[in-house]
């Protein structure tokens, strides 16, 4: 299976024209043994610096390149952070590298595109678990002094993902992406009621792009427990594609909404409600989808909203600092400095209601997200990722805070019930 992205780029309906840094992804059993020729057929050639961590690198089933440098990571407590990309470029110094390769996770990844970003070189993708939709990312999600945010990096020039390594991978992980990319329902939702609202830029050709990774996932993720190569593939393949959607955005907005922001949220461990989860990042957003469809879908049952619209009110500083506490206010304070919500008057909100009701009507309600869930064995609750269902007003109140981005859980602000 390949994914040309050079058939994806180009001048668009929406205005834009789209560029692509991907030249291609390949799905197929056995790939990283003929890793060499494969760079040869894309013409990558020159130093390579290849980056793992310990459990990658002595993985049996994994056929490892030929590099000049290899860079070993510890996997205790390994974040992509500032702490991990200064040992990456450690490492790297004193070698004149002309491209990398990063074999492994997310953490891997996003570390990698962050180091090449800072060198000026390019890099190949090589995922060894179907786990996150940011293999194709042209930014690096980080955590960077306690606060999640997103770092510069670039998007790997190929992806090879050899699928007799992915579903050798634990299932957790590949339950982790399902979850990944179900939390797309909420976000491509929060993208399309913002461009109702405040008249934010939207593609139809992206929104498509990531509805065929939905799609692609929902038809073969009942197979994926029962460790089916094929269904293996088909979720990679959504997985990338997600991706790809985003390098064509420029961000991650086809990909990251309301559900990702109470991921976030869990991740950044506020103190005010002292949480910690050991969920994975796609355990924690399919939660998260869960919580908000049941908030969008309460909130659409509403038939005529003019009677609950308020005026927008941007979180004071009072309500950060007592939310998030004074050590990530900083962080928070500068991601909450731009609000596009401010824009909206209650009369736009009323006005475009109608059709806010008919966007969430297409998000998938929670119990049919419960049910799915519950039949292939992910996580539903969240007690399940460690977290108190207490927690749960505070986390749908507060996690709009934790990124800038215009959502409709941002905009509900506007909204008295």
């Amino acid at each position: 299976m390949k994914i040309d992205s050079t058939k994806l780029s180009g001048q668009c309906e929406c205005g834009t024209n789209h560029v692509m840094t991907t030249q291609a992804a390949l799905i197929d059993s056995g790939l990283m043994s003929n890793f060499d020729s494969i760079m040869d057929e894309f013409t990558i050639s020159g130093t390579r610096g290849t980056i793992y961590d310990e459990n990658t690198y002595d993985a049996s089933n994994l056929t490892r390149p030929k590099s000049q440098v290899d860079v070993i990571l510890n996997p205790t407590g390994l974040h992509a952070d500032e702490h991990a990309t200064e040992e990456v470029l450690e490492k790297l110094s004193g070698h004149q590298v002309d491209y990398l390769v990063a074999i492994g996770s997310g953490t891997i990844h996003d570390t990698t595109r962050y180091c090449a970003h800072k060198l000026n070189i390019p890099f190949v993708a090589c995922p060894t678990a179907a786990s996150v939709d940011g293999f194709c990312s042209t930014v690096s999600a980080m955590t960077w002094q306690g606060v999640k945010t997103t770092m510069p990096g670039i998007a790997p020039r190929l992806v090879i993902a050899d699928t007799s390594v992915i579903n050798a991978a634990p299932l957790r992980l590949s339950l982790s992406g399902i979850g990944d990319i179900i939390g797309k329902f909420t976000a491509l939702a929060d993208w399309k009621i913002t461009h109702l609202v405040n008249g934010e830029h939207f593609c139809k050709r992206i929104n498509d792009l990531t509805m065929n990774a939905i799609n692609t996932v929902f038809e073969c993720c009942n197979r994926v427990p029962k460790g089916d190569e094929a269904a293996t593939a088909n979720l990679i393949y959504a997985l990338l594609l997600s991706g790809l959607a985003m390098q064509l955005m420029g961000n991650s907005r086809p990909a990251s909404g309301s559900e990702h922001h109470i991921s976030h949220t869990i991740e950044m461990e506020p103190p005010s409600i002292r949480i910690h989860s050991s969920g994975l990042h796609g355990e924690k957003v399919g939660v998260g989808t869960i919580l908000i469809s049941e908030y969008y879908h309460r909130l659409a049952k509403i038939e005529d909203i003019s009677s609950h619209v308020i005026p927008y009110r941007r979180f004071s500083e009072e309500e950060l600092r007592g939310f998030w506490g004074n050590e990530l206010y900083e962080g928070i304070a500068q991601e909450n400095s731009v609000d596009e919500i401010e824009m909206v008057s209650p009369e736009m909100l009323v006005s475009a209601w109608p059709a806010i009701r008919g966007v969430v009507q297409d998000i998938p309600t929670a119990d049919s997200l419960r049910s799915l869930y519950s039949s292939i064995g992910m996580k539903q609750t969240l007690e399940s990722i460690d977290i108190p269902s207490s927690h749960a007003k505070n986390l749908i109140s507060f996690s709009p805070s934790a990124r800038r981005r215009a959502t409709f859980n941002r905009i509900s602000r506007m909204i008295e019930l």
